[in-house]
């Protein structure tokens, strides 16, 4: 069965505003998305019911939290295919999942971290910091002219020099999906490890561990209908075991004396400091919400409305689109740029004439864009409760304003 997007919208209490009389249409999903109200709920449901402290007290407060705080750590594990909730770490958000790793990796002088040309800041510049902090080596492979994957350039750019490659699952310029599974096999072949940076295909790609063979998989609750500043870390236990802490303080030791302390097991040693346990909740809460609606219907929903969009806007003079022009190869996102025109302006009078909400910018992919030469692009994106009817207006809106103000 198709899934239906205006029933799910009910469930989106910010679908519920207008500006000037008019609906939002919000097509900035690869930056954030939107929460329902099983997730806001959730959230709300820690700070009014059982606002303890996990792991330090044993009042009813303090316990609930404690077993709340669990059961998350055992839905995040389920919903990724996780051998474990010890391998399950949580943080931020993907950004950190990343720097961490890059901070307690034993990565020597002269060894190299391998990813694309095209990452996401967050999995670009913590290597680009080490070079330059401990002497590593960041390599970039180059991908295809279509910017997707270019399994000939990988390999030749995966020398016995490489200990380690991050790589994004999906791209979150793009949207095209990387072969992940080829990536691990073959960089493991080599005697590297691999960081899988799935921020933006967590919440509509099917992202199970043991299908992907990766050493460690980061992502954001915020970009699968999660609450902000939080995420998770898988991390290979037989791996992370034997990596150092980065963090020291409250929960992530057992004991200490003047001079020295015991760690915790995982994944507590990596959890220093009080968590936010309603952030647990809301993410468990979101796993929960997608599971029900089914990542394949969402794909499916998502893919089918990009198709169109991709249709729609055919033969504006001067578009161009960042990546494959078969909307299938890029799921739900469609990037592009106009010939002469600001993508940044562009974007605004979307905002102000139709609150059409998108992302314009260089999307956290500043080496690219810069040594492209392309100051921005305009970004659509598109989830489970974006409508045909949405991608109809923009297209219209799209083609109204480049004539009237271009």
């Amino acid at each position: 069965m198709k899934l239906d997007p205006y029933a799910l919208r009910k469930d989106f209490p910010a679908l519920e505003r207008t500006f000037s009389g008019k609906p939002i249409v919000y097509l900035d999903n690869s930056c954030v998305t939107l929460r329902p109200r099983a997730v806001i709920e959730a959230v709300g449901d820690y700070y009014a019911n059982y606002p303890g402290c996990h792991g330090r007290t044993y009042h009813k407060f303090g316990l609930e939290t404690t077993e709340k705080f669990n059961q998350a750590r055992e839905r995040v594990g389920k919903f990724i295919g996780a051998g474990s909730a010890e391998e399950i770490i949580f943080l931020r958000n993907t950004t950190e999942g990343i720097n961490l790793l890059a901070n307690i990796l034993p990565l020597a002088e002269g060894e190299t971290v391998l990813t694309s040309e095209l990452e996401h800041n967050s999995n670009y510049l913590p290597w680009q910091a080490l070079a330059s902090r401990k002497g590593i080596v960041h390599k970039k492979f180059l991908l295809a002219e279509d910017l997707s994957f270019d399994f000939g350039e990988f390999e030749k750019r995966l020398t016995a020099e490489v200990r380690l490659v991050s790589v994004a699952h999906k791209s979150h310029v793009t949207g095209c999906i990387n072969p992940v599974r080829q990536i691990a096999k073959l960089a493991h072949a080599h005697g590297a490890l691999v960081i899988l940076d799935a921020a933006q295909s967590a919440g509509c790609v099917r992202a199970d561990i043991s299908e992907l063979g990766v050493d460690f998989m980061v992502f954001s609750a915020h970009k699968m209908l999660g609450p902000s500043g939080f995420g998770a870390l898988y991390a290979k236990k037989t791996v992370m075991e034997k990596l150092p802490m980065f963090l020291t303080g409250g929960n992530a030791v057992t004991d200490a004396s003047e001079d020295e302390f015991t760690p915790a097991a995982l994944p507590d040693r990596f959890e220093a400091g009080l968590q936010d346990y309603a952030g647990a909740a809301g993410l468990a809460a979101a796993m929960d919400y997608l599971e029900r609606i089914g990542l394949e219907r969402a794909a499916e929903h998502v893919g089918s409305l990009n198709a169109f969009l991709t249709e729609a806007v055919a033969g504006i003079k001067g578009l161009e689109i960042l990546g494959p022009r078969a909307a299938a190869r890029r799921t739900g996102i469609l990037n592009f740029v106009v010939k002469g025109v600001d993508s940044m302006a562009l974007a605004s009078l979307l905002d102000k004439t139709e609150n059409i909400m998108v992302r314009a910018g260089a999307h956290c992919a500043h080496p690219w864009f810069n040594k492209n030469g392309i100051p921005s692009s305009l970004r659509v994106s598109f989830h489970l409760y974006n409508t045909v009817e949405e991608a109809e207006l923009f297209a219209k809106t799209l083609r109204l304003l480049l004539r009237t103000f271009y």
